[in-house]
């Protein structure tokens, strides 16, 4: 009979709230309870983690909860992406990726047009990155690479990978799980996607000539307004 009125007082007196932290928070609070009926009052106060929120209400109550996550920091200003631009490359980007600083690790007007230097300046970067092409049509387009660019006898790189263009507007395309024909790089080109004997995203050894075409790995349309493309500038973005 005691036992039964503690347990009213309990509930009576349990605060109806839920209340959202960080997963760091919540895992910092789970540890600090030892005993059972602390687990037990822990699960009546509802305390709920940001990523349960979002996995029950999708990406939309992320971008409430954290406004400023996808307006990164970049360290020095981009020539070819505009504000709004990078905002839209930010919100696809790796978890992992997100909250760093983006960095400029290699960009052709200030290193020049060359893929050997391009190779050199990836050498001891450890994060993905992003490259952004913009031609001579002035259309943007690139590829996030899972990991940075080198000399491979085959592909490599993930499925974090992805193609994305602004040309009509923005599109991003994501590994379809076809094939993992993701990245392959060598001292006369660089290449992502394949598939039937076709690139999505080419680029050759001056990095100056570039095709695009449709590929299975991203089920990308054409990047480019044609097929064929000149290179007018790239950068490529680390986040560190």
């Amino acid at each position: 009979m005691f036992s039964r009125k503690v347990k009213d007082q309990e509930k009576r007196l349990t605060p109806k709230y839920t209340c959202v932290v960080s997963l760091t928070e919540y895992h910092r609070r789970i540890d600090a309870l030892n005993s059972e009926d602390l687990r037990s009052l822990c699960k009546r106060l509802q305390i709920t983690t940001k990523e349960e929120v979002n996995s029950k209400h999708g990406p939309s109550i992320k971008t409430e909860l954290e406004p400023e996550t996808f307006k990164p920091n970049l360290r020095e200003p981009s020539d070819l992406l505009e504000a709004d631009q990078i905002e839209k490359l930010a919100r696809n980007l790796p978890p992992r990726t997100i909250g760093y600083p983006w960095t400029l690790a290699f960009g052709t007007s200030k290193h020049g047009m060359s893929i050997k230097t391009l190779y050199r300046a990836m050498q001891g970067q450890d994060t993905p990155v992003l490259m952004v092409i913009k031609d001579s049509d002035g259309q943007v387009f690139g590829a996030l690479a899972s990991e940075p660019f080198k000399v491979s006898d085959g592909f490599y790189g993930t499925g974090e990978t992805f193609l994305f263009t602004f040309n009509p507007e923005f599109e991003v395309y994501k590994w379809t799980g076809d094939n993992m024909f993701f990245i392959k790089g060598d001292m006369d080109s660089l290449a992502f996607g394949g598939g039937s004997g076709e690139f999505g995203l080419w680029l050759d050894g001056d990095l100056y000539h570039g095709r695009s075409h449709s590929c299975k790995t991203f089920g990308n349309p054409m990047l480019s307004k044609k097929e064929d493309f000149y290179v007018q500038d790239i950068e490529i973005w680390a986040f560190e």
